[in-house]
C-alpha cells in the first residue's frame, strides 16, 4: 500500500459508478483525492490524458497546491473508490511520506514534460510557424513566476 493511501485510511470514502465524474475541469478544488480501487480517466478539453488504476494515485493535487480551479476532468471508467482529503495542504504538511510521494510524482511529470519539450525544440525550434513557439513554451516553464 502506498504511503499516501495508508496516511488517508481514515478519510471519507466516495464511491463512483462507471461514467461518474469525480472532478470537472474548471471547478473549484474541494481537496485531494486518493484512489483506493478502480480505474479513472483524466480528460482535458475532451482529450484523454491518462488512465489510472494504481491504488494510491492522486487527483486534484495541482489545483490544491496552486489554489486554482481544477485543470482536468476525472471520470470513472469502472466502479471506483477514492478517499477525499478535504484539507489537503494541512494533510501534506503533517505527513512527510505522503508529501515526498507527491513531490516525486510531480518531479517525474515535470521531467517528462521537459524532455518532451526539448525533443520538440530540437525538431521544430528553427521553424517560423507555430512549432517555433516551443522555445517560448520551454522558457516559460523553466522560468515560471512564483
Amino acid at each position: 500500500m502506498s504511503a499516501l493511501l495508508e496516511a488517508c485510511r481514515d478519510m471519507p470514502t466516495r464511491e463512483l459508478g462507471e461514467g461518474e465524474v469525480l472532478i470537472a475541469e474548471g471547478d473549484p478544488s474541494v481537496g485531494l483525492y486518493v484512489l483506493e480501487e478502480g480505474e479513472l480517466e483524466i480528460v482535458k478539453r475532451d482529450i484523454r490524458i491518462n488512465v489510472v488504476s494504481s491504488p494510491g494515485s492522486m487527483f486534484g493535487e495541482i489545483s490544491l497546491l496552486l489554489d486554482r480551479p481544477t485543470m482536468a476532468t476525472v471520470r470513472a471508467l469502472k466502479r471506483s473508490k477514492v478517499r477525499l482529503v478535504k484539507n489537503g495542504v494541512y494533510f501534506l504538511q503533517q505527513n512527510a511520506d505522503a508529501n515526498l510521494e507527491l513531490s516525486r510524482l510531480l518531479a517525474k511529470r515535470l521531467s517528462g514534460v521537459t524532455t518532451y519539450l526539448v525533443d520538440l525544440k530540437q525538431q521544430f525550434g528553427e521553424n517560423e510557424d507555430h512549432m517555433g513557439m516551443v522555445d517560448e513554451v520551454l522558457e516559460s516553464l523553466l522560468h515560471a513566476p512564483k
